[in-house]
């Protein structure tokens, strides 16, 4: 293994990389690699941005800060791309006065996801709603057959909407347009104090994951038999050699379908809190009249 300091910390900040094989030249720039990988990147800006705000009167650690002290990066795992798709790594922090004196953590790097509530309703009755959803392998939960709703990897692009429609497309074949979209966890958290830096999304287990997902969602209103055309189209539909397999749930049980995938329970919560308020239903109307296209929303017009 080699070692290096991390820039922009203030103090010497010590990183140890995970060995590449080959000359010193060689692990020289696979050390490159792995200080640009994308996850590394953001975990490594927020946790400096982060520690700098504890200076700022009032904050929790004010009085006794937190610095970080060293980075062990324990592991690699490449795509067949040639880029990076995964990392673990352990992170020591430090502080003077209070105990406990010293926080490590090991942190699994994967990047943000994002996913999507897929509703429709039958025009003629507008309260009865229906969700797509998927069904495929999840060996993390042990599972040949995890429901969830609709969800994918974020690359390095910015275009978060943009690899949303990629990911519908690709898992339930519908071609999307990314005025139709609402951004759930935007919304909700539009007028909410941020005292860290972090994602506007959801974070599914943020003790050891940087993961963090944005919820989206799309409502269409579809003639009735448009909609039994499509259940019985999508339903136990599967994509040749894919492994995911359509499914359409009542919204009424959707909390009980979906309850052990965390991004499902997440966006219904979302939803009923947000169409509670009437928030969900000025972003439809926003988009049914077009005002989005237009750069309006709802909370501009009078």
């Amino acid at each position: 293994m080699s070692s290096d300091t991390l820039p922009d910390f203030g103090h010497p900040v010590k990183v140890t990389y995970k060995a590449g094989g080959g000359s010193d030249r060689e692990q020289l720039e696979y050390n490159k690699t792995q200080l640009n990988f994308k996850a590394f990147e953001d975990w490594r800006k927020a946790v400096r941005d982060n520690l700098s705000r504890q200076r700022d009167p009032g904050h929790t650690f004010e009085a006794d800060p937190w610095i970080l002290k060293e980075v062990k990066i324990h592991s690699v795992h490449v795509f067949a791309n040639g880029k990076i798709g995964f990392m673990t790594i352990e992170a020591f922090f430090e502080r003077e006065a209070e105990l406990p004196k010293n926080l490590d953590r090991v942190v699994f790097l994967r990047g943000g996801s994002v996913a999507m509530l897929m509703i429709l309703r039958p025009r003629d009755s507008p309260n009865e709603r229906y969700v797509i959803m998927t069904e495929q392998p999840r060996i993390g939960a042990c599972s040949m057959s995890f429901l969830e709703i609709p969800a994918g990897m974020l690359d390095d692009s910015p275009e978060v909407k943009g690899k949303v429609l990629e990911e519908i497309k690709e898992e339930t074949g519908f071609t999307i347009q990314k005025d139709e979209l609402i951004n759930l966890t935007e919304l909700a958290l539009r007028d909410a104090e941020a005292k860290d830096h972090v994602q506007s999304a959801m974070y599914p287990s943020p003790a050891n994951l940087d993961e963090f997902i944005p919820l989206f969602l799309w409502e269409k209103e579809l003639d009735r038999q448009e909609i039994e055309d499509l259940k019985g189209k999508l339903t136990g539909l599967r994509k040749q050699q894919e492994m995911i397999t359509l499914r359409i749930c009542n919204f009424e049980v959707l909390w009980r379908e979906g309850a052990r995938d965390a991004k499902t329970l997440a966006a219904w919560a979302l939803y009923t809190g947000l169409s509670k308020e009437g928030k969900i239903q000025e972003e439809l109307q926003d988009i049914r009249t077009g005002l989005r296209k237009k750069g309006y929303r709802s909370s501009h017009i009078t």
